[in-house]
């Protein structure tokens, strides 16, 4: 019988995977939308940035952020070797991401302070889980 540090121990790994997953596929959501460069992003925010359309910073947010996140998530979930590295890599990304938006183009959206706190709640548990995860 498992002892109830154990018990509880798998339940925080499973939440961890599972805001791993939400987090990927929020990434995957806004920089798909991103990447179809609609109307309703404002071009102002592109300015005193290097770039003139959403498409590389949306690729970017797909690819690195979500696939970082997807990776832990399936990492974690899946209990395998290397879970404790690909959840702190994908936390401090997209805290790095939100950090250097925010420099770049401004405080725009609620999801910016939301998602910074997410990558805080990810680096916290994945230190916290560092010998369920390692």
């Amino acid at each position: 019988m498992k002892n109830s540090f154990a018990l509880k121990s798998e339940g925080m790994v499973t939440v961890l995977g599972i805001l791993l997953a939400f987090i990927a596929i929020n990434a995957f959501g806004g920089g798909s939308y991103g990447m179809m460069s609609p109307k309703e992003l404002p071009k102002e925010w592109l300015e005193g940035s290097p770039f003139d359309s959403f498409f590389i910073p949306s690729f970017i947010l797909f690819v690195v952020v979500g696939g970082s996140h997807v990776t832990a998530a399936y990492y974690v979930l899946r209990n395998k070797n290397g879970g404790y590295k690909a959840a702190l890599w994908a936390g401090l990304i997209l805290l790095v991401w939100i950090l250097v938006q925010v420099a770049i183009i401004g405080f725009v959206s609620f999801l910016q302070p939301l998602m910074a706190g997410l990558a805080v709640v990810v680096l916290v548990m994945t230190t916290q889980l560092k010998h369920r995860l390692s």
